[in-house]
């Protein structure tokens, strides 16, 4: 028996990297997975790989969030876990930081989970209860160098799942976040790395399936009793 028989997943960003490896542990649990991603070519591939759904899928529109959480109503009947994953980031000092990327950085981050929260709530506060799992990062803990429009979208999932756990708490639904370090991922994949593992007192980076199994945790039902609460995944870097 699996961990999330019988349940509806919806995984923004799933088309490669740390959303792609949360599907492959919600479709193993047992969960009817429906990724989604501007990445379409990505996309389609990893959910034909795994059994899943792809669905066209630009999280700062709130028009898509609409279409996608219908769609997934008519196919499926609804939505028992989301599972905000879709980011990216920019790095830049903040004197050369330019309005443009700050903009396109918060509505994806920040405006996109928002949005997400927003959009799955009805449904379920009227089939009693669900999970929503946010993704952070340690950068929503504390100050990272450079990352002036990422800190902020991650600071801001923080304090909002905060918020919405306390808000949908009555009705059975439950809202963490999870707070990544560093990820073997390729939204990583230009960081200076070595560099920034010194700060890792295991000395590593991560595997995104190390993350996606906080994530599988928090969607399930052994996660019952937790809501509103930050889980870290980053080697004793944040402590």
């Amino acid at each position: 028996m699996g961990k999330l028989d019988g349940k509806i997943a919806l995984i923004t960003g799933g088309a490669r990297g740390q959303g792609a490896a949360e599907a492959q542990l919600f479709v193993g649990e047992g969960a009817t997975v429906v990724l989604t991603d501007v990445l379409d070519e990505a996309g389609e591939r990893t959910a034909g790989e795994l059994g899943a759904d792809y669905l066209h899928h630009d999280v700062s529109s709130e028009d898509d969030w609409a279409r996608v959480v219908a769609e997934i109503g008519e196919r499926h009947g609804r939505i028992d876990v989301l599972v905000n994953n879709a980011g990216i980031l920019h790095a830049s000092s903040l004197v050369k930081y330019q309005t443009a990327d700050w903009d396109r950085v918060i509505a994806i981050n920040q405006t996109g989970v928002f949005f997400g929260m927003r959009a799955v709530a009805p449904g379920m506060i009227a089939n009693g209860g669900g999970s929503i799992v946010n993704i952070s990062s340690v950068a929503g803990l504390e100050g990272v160098y450079g990352s002036m429009a990422y800190s902020a979208s991650k600071w801001a999932v923080r304090g909002m799942t905060k918020v919405a756990s306390q808000e949908l708490a009555q009705h059975g639904v439950r809202v963490n976040s999870v707070h990544p370090g560093i990820i073997n991922t390729d939204m990583t994949s230009d960081f200076p790395k070595e560099r920034m593992l010194r700060a890792v007192p295991m000395g590593r980076e991560a595997e995104a399936t190390e993350v996606g199994q906080v994530v599988l945790f928090l969607a399930s039902d052994d996660s019952s009793y937790c809501t509103g609460q930050e889980f870290v995944v980053d080697g004793g870097m944040h402590s």
